[in-house]
């Protein structure tokens, strides 16, 4: 074997080429996309607030069209990269054992944990339509969308039941992703001690919950005729 064959293969992999470079990648696109999850949030919760004050955050958000671009484009990396690092990453340990287990127990795995492969396409899914309905209002089933009467198109695109159901069942995944994502975003830092990791994974799961609770407070809140 050539000498150039043996420094070929004892060279060490590239960041991204290695398993710990892929969680590393995850865990920070994760962080930034939940951060933008919390601040969504915090602004959607302005619906109670009243039609005025909700289409002024809503107008607020697009006083420079420039940072607009500029923070859409670093989310979509964000989220390419994510879900880039999740998929090699499940085809990485599915080549690492190629046959399965005859008999698959889950011991040391969360359920959340277990149906985060599944649960992001899912979650993925319902952005689009997301986006699709209440941002560009191509989809807006059971009444017309008004732009920049942003408040109308929530409370009625909302009205319609099967919409609010998809927007809950959807959010609930999202809370399972953002469960297990969040406490393992610390160990794939290397924070990672037997004695923080059951304090991380009950402050995940309360982050989770209020976030899950918050969302779809509002599609409720429409169904009841609390926002209308």
């Amino acid at each position: 074997m050539s000498a150039t064959a043996i420094n070929s293969q004892l060279r060490a992999p590239s960041f991204w080429q290695s398993t710990n470079g892929k969680k590393v990648v995850m865990a920070v696109t994760g962080c930034i996309l939940l951060l933008f999850v919390i601040g969504h949030l915090l602004g959607n919760l302005l619906v109670f607030a009243g039609r005025a004050r909700y289409n002024a955050y809503a107008a607020f958000l697009h006083f420079d069209d420039t940072i607009l671009w500029i923070v859409r484009i670093v989310l979509i990396i964000a989220v390419v990269l994510h879900i880039t690092a999740t998929v090699q990453l499940a085809l990485r340990n599915k080549r690492a054992r190629p046959i399965g287990y005859s008999r698959k127990e889950a011991i040391n795995s969360s359920y959340a944990s277990r149906t985060m492969y599944w649960s992001g396409p899912i979650v993925l899914a319902f952005v689009i339509f997301h986006l699709l309905e209440f941002t560009a209002g191509y989809i807006h089933p059971g009444s017309q969308f008004i732009r920049g009467d942003v408040y109308h198109n929530v409370a009625a695109g909302f009205s319609v039941w099967w919409v609010s159901a998809w927007y809950i069942f959807s959010l609930c995944l999202l809370g399972l992703h953002l469960r297990h994502g969040i406490w393992s975003m610390f160990q794939s830092v290397g924070y990672n001690h037997p004695r923080h990791t059951p304090l991380l994974k009950k402050a995940a799961l309360v982050i989770a919950a209020l976030i899950v609770l918050g969302y779809i407070s509002i599609p409720i809140s429409v169904l009841a005729g609390f926002v209308k």
